[in-house]
């Protein structure tokens, strides 16, 4: 059985999220995923009025949800997929958007895909598009070595092409396999002064296209610390030569603040002097705690009235029958059975990336506040 999913109306009065979310606890089936579409509305809104001039894509592998596309639709001037099933998942809920065709291994199939850009990695996939399909309009990802410090993410490694790589490229091209410039993703987790260093040497090389790529920062820890999107337009602009396109191609950024996982707490215990609290569904619904090592943000609203603990350091874990299963760790807390658990910052990179099957758990329902 899939996802349930369900709109919330009426409530945009109070635009508080976790108070939204406390007037329908009790009618939320957890563990749930809820999402603001109203912020991420004004969100989306903000970025773009903070970036004339400058294209802005979404990167889909940050959170692919339909109704969260439909709002970005209205703000974005395309969408970066890295799949046939992206490509085909984003042409059926928003027909004749713009896409960008990326991924470091693409099938002759994800090769022939139709799409505005087709961002290629290698001299070989090149020489693999040029016999497959007569018409393209190509740019080179670039794996430069370039000074990253303070990334949270670098894509180092197998993505993209080096100096070397793009030698061999340059005398590929045809008339209708068209180069229209370059695509550097170089690292996540990024402010806008050092993302700007990055961009200033890739506009500064190259004449026509720019896709800077994505990689805006955003904290975990300090959720109400937002990337200076003002500052970051400005400094593009500064740098765009006249007739230069510069493209980027945030993901995270854009949509992780709307999301939230709502869940109630099943147990309290101590276990070694070690105070736990288990909740329904865990990281096979939220992945982000687990692949980025830290504790997700979280609110305690007081529906229970079972077993708990009082101002003491708690651990929440999840369902799961494995210790890596830890949504938060040790952080001080009151909390009882039957709780209400609303972790923030979960609309990137928590559902879309997680270990869905693992144990067969009940898949969460998906309600949109609007």
């Amino acid at each position: 059985m899939g996802p349930r999913r369900r709109q919330e109306r009426g409530l945009r009065a109070d635009r508080q999220p976790v108070r939204m979310i406390a007037e329908i606890a009790s009618r939320l089936e957890a563990p749930a995923f809820v999402y603001d579409l109203a912020a991420l509305d004004a969100h989306a809104a903000a970025v773009r009025a903070a970036l004339p001039g400058v294209e802005l894509y979404y990167a889909v592998k940050a959170n692919p949800d339909p109704e969260l596309l439909r709002v970005l639709a209205a703000h974005v001037d395309g969408f970066e997929v890295s799949s046939a099933g992206e490509h085909a998942h984003v042409g059926a809920v928003l027909p004749g958007a713009r896409l960008a065709v990326g991924g470091p291994g693409k099938t002759d199939a994800e090769l022939c895909l139709p799409a505005h850009r087709l961002h290629v990695e290698s001299p070989y996939e090149l020489r693999r598009l040029l016999a497959l399909r007569s018409r393209a309009d190509v740019l080179l990802r670039l794996n430069l070595p370039l000074e990253t410090a303070g990334a949270a993410l670098t894509m180092s490694g197998p993505f993209g092409m080096d100096a070397h790589g793009l030698a061999e490229c340059l005398p590929l091209f045809t008339e209708r396999v068209r180069l229209r410039g370059v695509h550097a993703h170089l690292a996540s987790g990024l402010e806008a002064p050092a993302l700007l260093d990055l961009a200033s040497v890739l506009l500064a090389q190259h004449d026509e296209e720019v896709n800077v790529g994505g990689g805006m920062a955003v904290s975990y820890t300090a959720p109400e610390r937002r990337f200076d999107w003002s500052a970051y337009g400005r400094g593009l602009n500064a740098l765009r030569r006249p007739g230069q396109v510069v493209r980027i191609e945030p993901g995270r950024a854009l949509t992780v603040y709307c999301g939230f996982y709502v869940t109630r707490v099943i147990d309290v215990r101590r276990v070694h002097g070690a105070a736990f609290a288990i909740v329904h569904g865990g990281t096979h619904h939220l992945r982000t705690p687990a692949t980025k090592g830290h504790s997700q943000p979280f609110t305690v609203l007081p529906t229970g009235s079972g077993p708990g603990v009082e101002d003491t350091p708690v651990t929440i874990v999840g369902q799961l029958c494995t210790p890596k299963d830890v949504l938060a760790g040790e952080v001080r807390t009151s909390i009882r059975v039957g709780d209400t658990v609303v972790f923030a910052m979960a609309g990137a990179y928590a559902w879309n990336i997680s270990h869905h099957d693992f144990l067969m758990h009940p898949k969460p329902a998906f309600h949109y506040l609007t």
